[in-house]
């Protein structure tokens, strides 16, 4: 197999699905009122993978999350825009309330995570960047309340702010999954270039980091470093650059990480509380004006984590965004694998855990031409869900449909 055959293996497959795979590849696709099931990929005993587009000119969408046991998805537009879309009628409703972002740079209305209690809480939780009064900005972790037959949301409460406030508009983060009573969210490093001294190996500060906190936004007394004084108390990992995937294993309750590098040197990690990540000191990539190497290479510094899976110099690098595990029904095949949104790579990576390790299978929407900023599982009809940038198409699934 090689990554264009996305997933086909055999002469016969590809002569019978020649003429769709063509149409896929020239973004044919039907309107929302016409739409045509597209086949993207090899029949499996009983399904095969179909691409539909959910829908169209929501500008950049940034991250996407179900409402728990609904086909209502709730999708961040860049610029402060919250849409929320019934998957299977594909209405399209923007919800009131939003906070105040500033969309620069790479800054604005980052991820959404909805309350795994939504039922009973109604609370969802919004990550983006905002300003102070010197026009400098940081990253914002915030919970409201979305009232649905109002499309409203309400009672919204900053419950962190990742400081200092800096003015640059750069590697933000930020990711947010809850687990438990935890919310663990990632960090950026803003930034910032001092490899010497940098930010991220500087545990007085957050930025480069995770942080875990309750649900409320308090600090958890049981965090790994709350009885070290020189480590904030809110760190749950330190020593990454700019982390825009974040997922927890179906099985094993473990949180992945997707991570941009430095010229190429991107990584997936696993993340156990407690540990420095490498950044700077101890990565796969190189400086991005004359691709020197930075500190050392993380297998040959003993003091940090090396990470499961990464893209070394030279080798073009994936920048990584959104992650998510597939374990839904509609795909047998693609049970525990991970799916990880790629960038300026233009396609979704397709891995299967190995223990720790990862098999990096071949790729899906290669020929489409879109960045793939969020990827998630609808558990309601089994298919992949990802955002993508390009085109005029903002969100798309890969479902699966019976083989006739």
């Amino acid at each position: 197999m090689t990554r264009r055959t996305l997933l086909l293996t055999s002469i016969v497959v590809i002569i019978v699905l020649g003429l769709t795979a063509y149409m896929v590849q020239q973004g044919r696709f039907a309107d929302e009122k016409e739409r045509v099931d597209t086949p993207i990929a090899q029949p499996v005993s009983e399904v095969e993978p179909v691409l539909e587009v959910v829908a169209e000119d929501l500008g950049l969408i940034w991250a996407i999350d179900f409402l728990p046991g609904t086909s209502k998805l709730l999708a961040n537009e860049n610029s402060g825009a919250i849409f929320l879309i019934d998957t299977d009628t594909l209405e399209v409703s923007e919800i009131g309330g939003a906070p105040q972002v500033v969309s620069s740079g790479q800054g604005g209305l980052l991820d959404v995570t909805v309350s795994p209690d939504f039922d009973e809480d109604s609370f969802v939780y919004l990550t983006y960047s905002d300003m102070n009064e010197a026009g400098e900005s940081a990253t914002h972790l915030a919970r409201a309340q979305l009232a649905l037959d109002e499309l409203e949301l309400s009672e919204l409460d900053v419950l962190y702010v990742a400081e200092p406030f800096l003015g640059g508009t750069s590697h933000y983060g930020s990711r947010v999954v809850i687990q438990d009573d935890y919310l663990y969210m990632t960090i950026g490093d803003r930034g910032d270039k001092n490899f010497d001294n940098h930010v991220s190996q500087d545990t007085a500060n957050v930025l480069g980091t995770t942080i875990r906190l309750h649900r409320d936004g308090t600090i958890p007394a049981d965090n790994p470093f709350v009885d070290d004084a020189n480590v904030l108390d809110e760190i749950y990992t330190y020593g990454h650059r700019n982390s825009q995937g974040m997922a927890i294993h179906p099985e094993t309750g473990e949180i992945w990480q997707s991570e941009h590098g430095e010229r190429d040197g991107d990584e997936i990690n696993i993340i156990h509380g407690g540990n420095n990540y490498g950044w700077p000191i101890a990565t796969y990539g190189c400086t991005y004006a004359t691709g020197q190497d930075i500190g050392v290479l993380p297998e040959d510094h003993d003091d940090t984590i090396n990470p499961v899976h990464y893209w070394e110099c030279g080798s073009g690098g994936f920048p990584p965004a959104g992650m998510t595990f597939y374990d839904a029904e509609g795909f047998a095949d693609w049970q525990g694998d991970l799916f990880v949104g790629g960038l300026a790579s233009q396609y979704l990576a397709h891995f299967r855990v190995t223990g720790d390790g990862l098999e990096e299978l071949d790729p899906l929407l290669e020929d489409e031409g879109w960045r793939i900023r969020d990827v998630t599982v609808g558990y309601h009809d089994g298919a992949v869900y990802a955002a993508v940038e390009g085109q005029s198409v903002s969100i798309i699934r890969i479902a699966p449909k019976p083989v006739e």
